[in-house]
């Protein structure tokens, strides 16, 4: 079946984001072969977006690439959930530290707009709409730190983050607890010591780890 892209995102992106979700799911599996022809076939796409996608989902180790013979479905074992998580939790930590620097009220409006967001996603029961609230509310704190490295690093892995919470948050039928964290998680920077953040913030990404862990536990 030819898969639908749409001409806003970039066909790379978007062939990227359609396979690992596959990956993530555990549709493809570990040591599956792909080929740039079929998958340029199946998404009715050239081989550049294509190459485009499988250069991507390699740097995230979900994919190797092995030319000629073509590109193996590396997977997501419960150690790779582990380094992601760590990877994430030291980034996100850094952020955090720098962020509760900033003093201007304005500056965090767009994360409190993000806790508003996934309130009334959580309200309505609308899972798309939390994930995108939950992914800009964490994307807020590496803005607010003002460091451009640290920022392009989280934009390098936020594909693959975005991928893990959609898995995750399926499974809740009530999204308000995790609403509530991020309320939690935003008062604690605005009013609470470093210290205390960072604590608030190590468990949010623990809880998001060891629900991963499970998933990628139950296949």
């Amino acid at each position: 079946m030819t898969q639908t892209v749409t001409r806003g995102e970039s066909l790379g992106a978007q062939v990227a984001r359609v396979l690992r979700q596959r990956i993530v799911r555990g549709e493809l599996a570990p040591g599956a072969r792909l080929t740039e022809e079929a998958l340029a076939e199946e998404f009715a796409v050239s081989r550049g977006p294509v190459r485009d996608a499988l250069t991507q989902l390699s740097f995230e180790k979900l994919v190797e690439v092995q030319r000629p013979r073509g590109v193996y479905i590396v997977g997501l074992t419960s150690d790779d959930v582990d380094q992601l998580y760590s990877l994430r939790g030291a980034l996100e930590q850094l952020a955090l530290s720098r962020a509760m620097r900033v003093d201007d009220d304005d500056r965090w409006q767009p994360m409190a707009e993000a806790v508003q967001r996934m309130a009334e996603a959580a309200d309505a029961g609308d899972h798309a709409a939390f994930v995108t609230a939950d992914l800009d509310f964490h994307s807020q704190i590496y803005a607010l730190a003002d460091h451009p490295r640290l920022q392009g690093a989280w934009n390098q892995y936020l594909p693959t983050f975005a991928a893990l919470l959609e898995v995750t948050i399926n499974h809740d039928e009530d999204l308000h607890e995790s609403a509530d964290d991020h309320v939690t998680l935003l008062d604690v920077m605005r009013t609470g010591s470093p210290d205390a953040a960072a604590a608030v913030l190590s468990a949010h990404l623990d809880g998001a780890r060891e629900r991963m862990l499970h998933e990628v536990g139950s296949r």
